[in-house]
């Protein structure tokens, strides 16, 4: 007899076992619908990366720059006003740009820039600059090399910096700032005496500086390409 109820427990058992073992496949098997599991998923969104990197290519190469601007975040600004009708377009070909962080980026721009032209840093200024700009900002540092002359400018502070002009010239985002600053200017000759400016003055100072950026580039950074002064 106990012989008996050991093979029914050994019967019973098996029975529970193959029940558990059903379950199981049943659960790996819902688990395993997408078939190939992580890779698979790893493959279909890299797919998505390049198709969504394909569609904002298709955009930049469109002959007409369209005003649907659906697939790009919204601007908060007057759609009425051309500086905001421009940068719809930038947003449009770059859909990564935000005024904001421009405008962070312009003002790190301006100092550096301001710093190296008055210190002489041609090497600093090559990497910021146009060709064109640079030659001029060259040419000047030259000139002041040739006199023996010194100058002295230092930004005291950015009082403000707002975009005024915004397009896009062909794949090009092209975007004037004006910032207006607070800066002690003084040039000295080589005797050390002062020829211009005032080193215990700060003064008022408008600038309209004009960077552009090629948006098929995957290079974020901005080229300094025109300069202009009210002072």
């Amino acid at each position: 007899m106990g012989g008996e109820f050991q093979f029914f427990d050994i019967i019973i058992l098996a029975m529970i076992a193959g029940f558990l073992i059903l379950r199981l496949r049943r659960v790996l098997g819902r688990r395993d619908g997408h078939e190939g599991g992580y890779h698979d998923r790893f493959r279909d969104r890299e797919q998505v990366e390049q198709d969504a990197k394909q569609g904002e290519d298709n955009v930049v190469q469109l002959p007409d720059r369209s005003e649907d601007t659906a697939d790009a975040p919204p601007l908060d600004m007057d759609k009425d006003d051309p500086v905001a009708a421009g940068l719809t377009q930038i947003r449009v070909a770059d859909p990564s740009f935000g005024p904001d962080e421009f405008i962070e980026g312009a003002k790190m721009a301006f100092e550096m820039i301001l710093n190296a032209f008055s210190s002489g840093d041609r090497k600093a200024l090559k990497g910021l600059l146009s060709p064109d700009v640079y030659k001029n900002f060259d040419e000047a540092i030259t000139e002041r090399e040739r006199a023996g002359e010194v100058l002295e400018d230092t930004l005291v502070g950015i009082r403000s910096a707002k975009i005024v002009e915004a397009a896009m010239d062909g794949h090009h985002s092209v975007l004037t700032v004006k910032f207006v600053s607070e800066q002690i200017s003084a040039l000295r000759d080589a005797e050390g005496n002062i020829i211009d400016g005032n080193p215990n003055e700060v003064i008022d100072v408008t600038d309209f500086w004009t960077f552009s950026r090629d948006t098929r580039s995957s290079d974020p950074n901005w080229t300094l390409i025109g300069t202009e002064s009210n002072n």
